[in-house]
């Protein structure tokens, strides 16, 4: 499959990039593209609720009243979580709420989900990258001239690029990361993918690894 290379105007430069059908023309998996969301929206959780239980609770250890006699309910201390105030049955405690997944499901998903966007016509091809400084401005035109002006656009670098970095990161609906660092969900929360020309080898043979 070919596409297109476009310049920051969103012209056609006359080049087009083959793209693998090995990553970007398979049968979507739909299960393990849920698999990786998960792990990816699990990992990000903080885990950090606790509530005490009855023996973290301060009180009195002194027995409400007696055990029998009185014709109604056993009571123990004041700490029971019968009572208000009384310590939380079952309570959360602070975990970790990551797991793992193989890395051949993990390329299986990105395979999925890139081969989605593929058959959507999501996908597209810019010329390579480079901003001067970093201007939020200059960013705005070129999503304009993109015509993605309001999408959700992650762009794909092949390697770090502070200035451009810096010049989409005030951009809500805006994303811009390195080949290497993609997962499942950042495809998927994405109307538009932007392959910059020189990241597609780079990400097409991190997926055959």
């Amino acid at each position: 499959m070919e596409l297109v290379v476009l310049n920051t105007s969103g012209k056609e430069t006359g080049r087009k990039v083959t793209f693998d059908d090995a990553v970007f023309g398979i049968e979507p998996n739909q299960h393990a593209v849920y698999l990786e969301v998960k792990q990816y929206l699990a990992a990000q959780r903080q885990g950090t609720s606790k509530s005490k239980e009855r023996s973290e609770i301060t009180g009195s250890t002194k027995k409400l009243k007696k055990q029998k006699g009185s014709g109604s309910a056993r009571y123990g201390d004041i700490k029971s979580p019968i009572f208000r105030g009384g310590g939380r049955i079952f309570g959360p405690k602070p975990r970790d709420y990551r797991f793992k997944l193989n890395k051949a499901l993990k390329r299986l998903a990105k395979k999925s989900v890139l081969s989605q966007k593929m058959r959507e016509n999501s996908i597209s091809v810019l010329e390579d990258l480079s901003f001067d400084a970093p201007k939020t401005k200059d960013f705005i035109k070129l999503l304009a001239a993109l015509e993605f002006t309001g999408k959700k656009a992650l762009f794909i670098l092949p390697e770090a690029n502070k200035n451009v970095y810096l010049s989409s990161r005030n951009l809500p609906k805006t994303k811009v990361m390195n080949y290497n660092e993609i997962s499942s969900y950042d495809i998927v929360h994405a109307g538009e993918v932007i392959f910059l020309e020189g990241a597609i080898e780079k990400f097409q043979e991190n997926l055959k690894k």
